[in-house]
């Protein structure tokens, strides 16, 4: 390779357990990656091959680290395999080497992994057998490249794992049952603050040690040593590899830890079983710290601070008790009587001592008794745990009081004040959230200057695991939750939906009064109308010209599709001295765009009272009077089947899919879509045009029966800076007679 092939800046995607996205940003900024920003499961950086090397050696945190190849559409499996066979592997795979992939993710045409990553798979030995005549064998255990397939919204990342199990710091042989990786033990430690405690010299004790990965892992901290220094690093596989900068750069890490080895703390381990404790020992001595680490064996029953540990005023107390497959066959009174007695030493023998515990998400926490203990939520492979951390007895008395003054200023506000935006310390996944608010702000900081829209899209199921999306009203904020699948734990989903709303407060400023909440799920027919409440709080926003009200409390939509902004605009360019028809119409904004455009006259038509009532608001709010401006209640399928020809525009958004009591028919927008547009198509007059629009994300145009007809995807043009970033929210053609 190159001087200016590893120079050339590329983009990488370290992967981290969930909750510890932003704490892997500050990890791999610490490793000299300077580029970092977190998003769902890891965090994604640009730079040349010694940054993606630096990340394999110095982080702590990542679990792996890919080379991304490219994002593609995949909304159904033959555009996957079409979109990966037309990717360069060639310039990535030898001759001889051999493929697994890994696939992560579903959508409703890709419903399953094992498929995903075969027609993945075959994507890429398809091309290769090609353009070489043969094809690279598949090797599940140990092929010589891994690729990682992410499919997110009908959109797949691909990346090759240029690292391996970055987690595997190579110094274990064996571990127990269900041993703690070692990049989440090192993730325990710098929540814990560890690295500062160690610099002023505080000791650290595990009284649970097992495979004593805590105290490696704050070994390697203490000594400023690479994790990734004696594990086999990079891909010797890739086509891209450079053996000669890895060689280097683990020289350099070598004598790091050289140098920082003999300025270790007082590290000490125990744990029952005489045979983990030698175990504990081996691995030691393969990190390269032999007798520096201290182990014993003692039963937490009977265990109390180690003479080596007394008199030792600073240090932190760390340790993974037993749960899930740790367990084992004891029982449920067993394990609350270990979680009681791990709580008494911690109070009683370490009141002055820092405490981290890495404990299940689950009831038997509480028998810790660690009141006043911060919380982070962790996911340490398939369980969802909680990291506990109470500081010394005087520093958490102290931290108290503040937060109690802190609490009279807030609550001072006068009679009649807005209710206050509490100030409070986010959870680590409420905090990464917040980030991505703030995030997305920034990113339209230009459009918001320069539009200033009253209403627009902050944040749209950017994370998977906050599957929410969050618009802006004025001085309201919407909150719409996507319904959880069946697979989620309801009491979790409850949880991530408490950290949402008080990321979107702290991170937004708005007050929870301010804040309305609703939960989503695909509606079908007659629910799409289903009221959600009675308060009949009308809201009334500003568009451009445009006066509207919304609805933000009884019904799943607002009154006011967000997305069809710039088709709004649209309208009101085109309709001026023109008769528009407004099909579908809802609550006609798009109508009063047209009538303040200086269109002749708008006819919107619906078959919902409710909607037409409030049409008929919107119009009569913006001064659009009948008889120009007029609301026709009708079944819209019926309606299109008598040829008029009366209107120069027309605009058609009918739902995507509909068996409503009130309809003579189903309506499929997919299947239905031709013969709707041949319905609008014959109530426009000689030169008219039609704007026809879906939100069905799977959408595609049957432009072979629409031959006769003039065809433009204005699709792009219509998708303001709010809701660009990932599938479109919508499709829109302008459609017109070919002979026009």
């Amino acid at each position: 390779m190159s001087v200016d092939s590893r120079k050339r800046h590329k983009e990488f995607f370290a992967t981290a357990p969930r909750g510890l996205e932003e704490l892997l940003v500050s990890d791999l900024t610490a490793a000299g990656v300077g580029s970092a920003r977190a998003t769902a499961g890891g965090a994604v950086f640009s730079g040349s091959l010694e940054d993606a090397y630096r990340a394999c050696l110095w982080s702590r945190v990542a679990g792996r680290v890919l080379l991304l190849v490219a994002e593609i559409p995949s909304r159904d499996e033959a555009e996957l395999h079409a979109g990966v066979m037309g990717l360069p592997w060639e310039d990535h795979f030898p001759a001889d080497t051999t493929l697994a992939v890994d696939f992560i993710g579903t959508s409703d045409s890709l419903r399953h992994t094992l498929f995903g990553a075969r027609r993945v798979k075959d994507g890429v030995v398809d091309r290769l057998r090609a353009l070489r005549g043969s094809r690279p064998g598949v090797d599940l255990d140990a092929p010589g490249l891994r690729l990682v397939a992410r499919l997110h919204r009908d959109r797949l990342s691909l990346g090759i794992d240029i690292s391996g199990p970055a987690h595997r710091r190579g110094y274990r042989s064996s571990s127990g049952a269900a041993p703690l990786r070692e990049n989440l033990a090192a993730a325990v430690l710098l929540r814990a603050g560890w690295p500062a405690l160690c610099a002023e010299g505080g000791a650290l004790f595990d009284p649970l040690c097992g495979s004593g990965t805590f105290l490696i892992e704050a070994a390697l901290m203490a000594a400023g040593a690479a994790p990734g220094e004696r594990r086999e690093c990079g891909s010797p596989h890739w086509a891209g590899h450079d053996h000669v900068l890895l060689a280097r750069l683990r020289e350099e890490a070598r004598a790091a830890r050289l140098e920082g080895t003999p300025r270790l703390p007082t590290l000490a381990g125990a744990d029952r079983d005489a045979r983990v404790i030698e175990s504990a020992r081996g691995n030691a001595l393969r990190a390269g710290f032999g007798e520096q680490l201290q182990f014993g064996v003692a039963d937490l029953a009977d265990a109390g601070r180690p003479d080596m540990l007394r008199g030792v005023e600073r240090g932190l107390l760390v340790c993974n008790p037993p749960y899930g497959e740790r367990m084992g066959a004891a029982s449920e009174a067993a394990l609350v009587r270990l979680y009681e007695r791990l709580g008494q030493v911690c109070r009683e023998e370490f009141a002055d001592w820092r405490v981290a515990i890495l404990a299940p998400d689950a009831p038997i926490v509480e028998s810790l008794g660690l009141r006043g203990a911060r919380q982070y939520r962790i996911r340490n492979g398939p369980i969802d745990c909680s990291l506990l951390v109470r500081e010394p007895a005087g520093e958490g008395r102290s931290a108290r009081r503040e937060q109690a003054r802190a609490g009279r200023d807030v609550s001072s506000a006068g009679p009649g004040s807005p209710s206050p935006v509490t100030t409070t310390e986010l959870s680590p996944g409420a905090e990464m959230l917040a980030n991505r608010l703030r995030k997305n702000l920034r990113r339209l900081r230009g459009w918001l200057s320069s539009r200033s829209p009253e209403c627009y899209r902050i944040y749209d199921a950017d994370m998977p695991e906050y599957a929410v999306a969050i618009d802006r009203y004025g001085e309201w904020l919407h909150v719409a939750e996507y319904a959880p699948p069946a697979t989620i734990d309801p009491a979790r989903a409850r949880e991530r939906l408490q950290e949402v709303m008080a990321a979107v407060s702290v991170a937004l400023e708005t007050p929870p009064g301010r804040i309305v909440l609703k939960t989503r799920s695909r509606q079908r027919g007659r629910e799409q109308y289903n009221r959600l409440g009675a308060q009949r709080q009308m809201l009334e926003v500003r568009e451009g010209e445009a006066r509207l009200l919304v609805n933000l409390h009884d019904y799943l939509d607002t009154g006011l599709f967000l997305d069809h902004r710039p088709l709004r605009r649209m309208v009101a360019e085109a309709a001026d001295g023109k008769h528009f028809l407004n099909l579908f119409a809802y609550t006609a904004a798009v109508s009063v765009f047209a009538g303040l455009g200086g269109a002749r006259s708008t006819t919107s038509v619906d078959m919902s009272a409710t909607y037409l009532d409030w049409a008929e608001q919107n119009l009569a709010l913006n001064g659009l009077e009948p008889p120009r401006h007029t609301c026709v209640r009708a079944d819209c399928l019926q309606w299109l089947s008598e040829p008029r020809g009366e209107w120069d525009l027309a605009f058609l958004d009918p739902p995507s899919f509909s068996n409503s009591a009130r309809m003579e028919a189903t309506l499929d927008v997919q299947r239905d879509h031709v013969s709707l547009i041949r319905g609008a198509m014959l109530q426009l007059a000689p030169g008219g045009s039609l704007f026809f629009s879906t939100n069905r994300r799977s959408f595609r145009l049957d432009e072979a029966s629409l031959s006769d007809l003039s065809v433009r995807d204005m699709t792009e043009a219509s998708i303001d800076p709010d809701f660009r970033g990932g599938s479109p929210p919508h499709r829109l053609y302008l459609l017109s007679r070919g002979d026009q």
